[in-house]
């Protein structure tokens, strides 16, 4: 008999709560000035102090210098963000519910009294004045303080101007609701209507005196919230003005903006196979720009559209196996390449991130007459930004400022050095040729006996996790290979970065195609690593769609899966929301049979295996009735399960205790119900 070891005396699990996962000290939201001397950026003092602060690096010499610290300015809380005028010299930003405007050239700060309490704030190009949402209006206050005042109050309750919704900040990368002028005079608003979406409630079982908290939550094949844009005159006569396109055929609005060829938007169906981009007139008319189709959806890419300087139209379009980036319509990458995201436009030039092998993404610029240039180099997920000459490459947790015939200055993180260091090995498995990793325990030598297997992949359309970017969930397998088992992650299809084949071969199926892939990944590594996989003990673990897949691989799969845990499992696809689930399942009335093979309450009474189920009960993304009900139809069929609620938790554990807690739980969840060899 062997004991598989206990966990290491320095807790990763709680260092993971302590610094967010390796985030606090990180440099964040780089910006360079629009002459590109100097570049703003958050950051704390520490890897463990949540309270960021807005830093200021001079490009010429590296010098770091302190431009803001909340805790001068009396907060206790961080500047979560900023936004400057067009030449970067100011800055606004919101703390414990004052307005703040700092010059950055100086670091000094002034309060801006406002009417009531900022958010979404936004300082106009110019400087001259700052819009922010507070109640549900959009308000503007000039830099001085002074003409504070609604431009848009909403006419009942559920009605809001100047915010996303949630199916767009959620869904659709935009989590803006207004974009100023370039002038200052103007602004384009989303008024967002949410009376007919469903009403949600969650309440905490902990404190029954209080009232459950109501929640707008939009589920598959019910009604979503109704957007419009409108045009805000701001200067002399205050106009109002909507603006006009097929709202019946196209009601998501998925990006907006304005720039010096004026406002601009693209709109998407409801059955997400269509978006047009469309130009907006000064009279609310629009005209069509562009538009895409394609017959399972159209996929949103992060930055875009955009327009460069000259107005050509920057976008992506799928040909054959290949995300293209494309500018006024053709494509301006090869066949390969997999454009991942824009990420801004100076003068033609297009700065953007694109990938030829999936576990790694590099950052590349495309310029009329030189064609497409790559800035990174070396394994890993890059990204950045650029303004005024200056480019600030981004490496995981890692940034470097480049000016041109100028050395390199890298900014300067405080985040902490994870206590488990990450030893993966990259695999290609099976003919799919299956990204993974492979993680062993720290003291396993060659020879060593057959190890029980653990999986643990989020194996889902929204994220990889087989890259190499050394990303922190890399140290959790780490940390579970070091209690002495063989933990594999394998990203199979769905999963981005390979295609739009590859993406869309989970349409109308989410379960079967990813299922597939984790066995195939799993009988193909113990096929290249003879006798070190012990294929009688293996056990599956996951958070939400990973938690999903979880639950799905003992129910269907006992032959394969000796034990799974679940955390925040989505079990029934109707009881998520409209844009994420219809784009992979369909409308719920036109294709109920996507939805009923991937109901995991139907299976219910197929349970065979030890199966914990983890839920946070304040979770207003997989909501609690997701486990609840799959708990309820287990011991209906007589299904022996267990079930941990996590009191006063969201999606994702915060608390240190709670954090560690649930990983040790876990571990001994799976010693047990994989027992002895």
């Amino acid at each position: 008999m062997t004991t598989l070891p206990g966990p290491a005396a320095d807790s990763l699990p709680r260092q993971l709560a302590r610094t967010q996962c390796f985030t606090l000290g990180v440099p964040t939201r780089p910006e360079p000035s629009a002459d590109g001397s100097t570049v703003l950026f958050l950051r704390s003092w520490t890897g463990t102090d949540p309270v960021t602060c807005l830093w200021a690096l001079d490009t010429a010499t590296g010098e770091e210098r302190l431009v803001i610290d909340p805790t001068a300015l009396s907060s206790t809380s961080g500047i979560a963000s900023y936004s400057t005028d067009a030449t970067g010299r100011y800055a606004a930003f919101a703390l414990d519910g004052t307005l703040w405007l700092a010059d950055t050239t100086t670091g000094s700060a002034r309060p801006i009294a406002t009417a009531r309490e900022p958010r979404e704030v936004r300082l106009d190009p110019t400087g001259r004045r700052i819009a922010y949402v507070s109640g549900g209006a959009l308000r503007t206050v000039a830099a001085d303080g002074t003409d504070d005042r609604a431009v848009a109050e909403p006419e009942a309750e559920d009605v809001t101007y100047g915010l996303a919704e949630y199916v767009a900040a959620g869904e659709m990368d935009r989590d803006r609701g207004y974009w100023w002028s370039p002038d200052g005079t103007a602004l384009l608003v989303a008024r967002v209507d949410e009376r007919a979406v469903a009403r949600w409630f969650l309440a905490d079982p902990t404190e029954p005196g209080h009232p459950p908290r109501a929640v707008r939550y939009p589920l598959a094949g019910t009604a979503n919230a109704e957007v419009t844009l409108w045009l805000l005159g701001l200067d002399g006569r205050r106009t109002r003005t909507e603006v006009r396109w097929d709202r019946a055929a196209f009601e998501y609005v998925t990006a907006a903006g304005w720039d010096d060829h004026g406002p601009y938007a693209a709109v998407q169906s409801r059955d997400q196979r269509s978006v047009r981009t469309l130009a907006i007139e000064a009279d609310g008319a629009t005209r069509v720009l562009a538009e895409r189709t394609d017959p399972h959806w159209v996929e949103l890419l992060p930055g875009l559209p955009v327009r460069t300087a000259d107005g050509a139209l920057v976008d992506t379009a799928d040909e054959g196996d290949t995300r293209h980036l494309t500018v006024d319509g053709a494509p301006v990458t090869p066949g390969g390449l997999q454009l991942r995201a824009v990420l801004g436009t100076e003068g033609e030039r297009v700065l953007f991130t694109a990938s030829e092998e999936p576990t790694e993404t590099h950052l590349w610029a495309y310029e009329p007459g030189s064609g497409i240039r790559q800035l990174s180099s070396g394994p890993g997920v890059h990204g950045g930004t650029e303004r005024g000459g200056t480019l600030v490459l981004t490496t995981g947790t890692r940034a470097t400022v480049l000016r041109p015939g100028g050395p390199a200055h890298p900014l300067t993180s405080y985040a902490e050095q994870p206590v488990v260091t990450a030893r993966p090995e990259l695999l290609r498995l099976g003919p799919r040729e299956l990204r993974a990793h492979l993680f062993l325990p720290t003291d396993h030598r060659p020879g060593d006996g057959p190890l029980p297997v653990l999986l643990d992949p989020y194996a889902g359309p929204a994220m990889q996790k087989v890259t190499t970017g050394g990303a922190w969930y890399e140290q959790v397998s780490q940390w579970f290979a070091d209690q002495g088992f063989a933990v594999l992650v394998v990203d199979g299809r769905g999963t981005p970065g390979r295609g739009p084949r590859w993406d869309k071969a989970v349409w109308g199926d989410k379960a079967g195609p990813a299922l597939e892939d984790q066995i195939e990944g799993l009988h193909e590594a113990a096929r290249l690593r003879p006798g070190l996989l012990d294929l009688h003990r293996v056990a599956i673990r996951g958070w939400s769609y990973g938690g999903f897949l979880a639950a799905l691989a003992v129910l269907r799969r006992p032959d394969v899966f000796h034990a799974a845990s679940a955390g925040a499992a989505p079990t029934d696809h109707r009881l998520y929301d409209t844009h994420w689930q219809e784009k992979f399942l369909g409308h719920p009335d036109e294709h109920p049979e996507h939805y009923d093979s991937c109901d995991l309450v139907n299976e219910a009474p197929k349970l065979s295996r030890p199966l914990l189920l983890i839920q946070g009960l304040a979770d207003d993304n997989v909501f609690p009735v997701h486990t609840l009900r799959l708990s309820a139809a287990l011991l209906a069929a007589g299904r022996p399960h267990e079930v941990l609620p996590l009191c006063g938790t969201g999606h994702r554990p915060t608390d240190e205790a709670v954090a560690e807690n649930l990983l040790l739980h876990e571990l001994d969840f799976l010693r047990r119900s994989l027992g002895e060899k």
